[in-house]
């Protein structure tokens, strides 16, 4: 049986799960255990960092790392805490966190900081582990983590869940197919979802023919895209269009926050204030929804129509710090615009490739003038529609933008 790496196609599949309260209480302990062995692993990296500073050869500092450093496994850790022996409990959850903790420790290498505590909070996460003990093929419904119909999904420990999604399609698929990493979460709104990371040597998808070649795409807060062929995408700001509400609701829940502490209560235990939380959080949630299903939408209608799409290289953390424009920038979503092209791209055998933004605005794409020289004045934010100075030519801004794009992807291509 082929391993997930060896496996052609990868495939992630997010579905909402409906756990009873019994399935709820298995989550969280599993949720805690997890996050307290992170936690765990965290304290004794940042200790032994501490004490391999220490260049004396002192016995009780040598005995301590040694001490420390076996204690870095799943088994170890469970002898070291007797509550973590829990039979409730998954121990692939608890290797898993371990895993995590490593993987966020390599990053240091590349990236300044070491891994950092993860606090208690409303999201409850933990993974776990498919594993075909005794099969031949790996399939959807042979595995310790398996689906018994379209609404149905044995999970290890936490028994069969109800699940609502897309993954109908996949059930019909006979090719094998593998199921990785299984992730339970619950968010801020009390929602709980199952993940998949799936593997297989054939495609997911169905890839149709193009029925356009190359297309260049420029982002902007006015509309949320023009292409080089002159379409507009209008911008849905969804945030704008729910902000009123939003901050009403805020307002009563920092009221029901400044009443629970003068009356020396627990958050947790002022029922008022946990109604306005979760009242809060569906609305970011609906927000983030609309967002998600709107991109989703763009970004597969982009890829799946044409053999080559052509972005701006933007850096959004870099445009956030204008703060006349930070609130529209956020609300866009250009980052995970531009991350699912990426890869959809891969999914469906497209080309996705992005450049650096500079003077694609200020360039003429009919002579190749750029503004800004030989006497003339940049164009700014204000100037939707201008005259090229040099050959005449009159551009819609955007429309100029996204054809500079896409010449300038082809050139890298070439």
């Amino acid at each position: 049986m082929k391993s997930m790496a060896k496996m052609k196609y990868h495939y992630g599949l997010k579905m909402r799960c409906y756990p009873s309260n019994q399935q709820k209480q298995l989550i969280k302990i599993n949720s805690d255990a997890s996050r307290f062995i992170y936690n765990e692993m965290v304290a004794i990296g940042k200790e032994l960092m501490q004490l391999r500073r220490v260049k004396l050869p002192i016995d009780t500092v040598q005995d301590r790392i040694k001490q420390l450093t076996m204690r870095q496994n799943a088994k170890q850790m469970s002898n070291h805490y007797q509550f973590l022996e829990d039979e409730r409990i998954d121990s692939l959850a608890k290797a898993n966190a371990i895993q995590n903790y490593r993987k966020a420790w390599n990053a240091f290498r590349k990236v300044p900081g070491v891994p950092k505590f993860h606090r208690k909070s409303y999201r409850w996460r933990y993974q776990t582990n498919c594993q075909y003990p005794g099969q031949k093929t790996a399939l959807l419904t042979n595995g310790t983590v398996c689906f018994l119909d379209n609404s149905h999904v044995k999970v290890p420990k936490i028994g069969l869940l109800r699940v609502a999604g897309s993954q109908a399609r996949l059930l019909k698929r006979m090719c094998e197919t593998r199921i990785g990493t299984v992730t339970l979460t619950k968010d801020s709104a009390d929602r709980f979802f199952l993940s998949m990371q799936l593997a297989s040597d054939e495609s997911f998808v169905e890839a149709p023919k193009a029925d356009h070649g190359h297309i260049g795409i420029d982002l902007n807060t006015d509309n949320f895209l023009t292409d080089s062929e002159g379409n507009i995408v209008p911008n849905p700001r969804y945030y704008r269009t729910i902000k009123g509400k939003l901050v009403k609701e805020q307002r009563i829940l920092s009221r029901r926050q400044r009443r629970a502490k003068k009356e020396h209560r627990f958050l947790r235990d002022s029922k008022n204030y946990q109604k306005q939380r979760l009242l809060v959080a569906k609305l970011h949630a609906k927000v983030m929804n609309q967002r998600h299903n709107f991109l989703q939408q763009i970004s597969t209608a982009l890829i799946k129509n044409h053999d080559l799409v052509v972005a701006e290289e933007l850096r959004s953390k870099n445009m956030l710090k204008n703060h006349a424009l930070a609130l529209s920038i956020s609300d866009v979503g250009w980052r995970s615009f531009l991350g699912m092209l990426a890869y959809k791209a891969d999914l469906y055998g497209r080309q996705f490739i992005t450049v650096s933004p500079r003077n694609t605005t200020q360039t003429c794409h009919n002579c190749g003038f750029v503004m800004g020289i030989n006497g003339t004045v940049k164009l700014t934010l204000a100037d939707r529609k201008w005259t090229c100075p040099n050959c005449g030519t009159h551009h819609i801004r955007d429309w100029n933008a996204a054809k500079n794009i896409l010449d300038k992807g082809i050139a890298k291509l070439a």
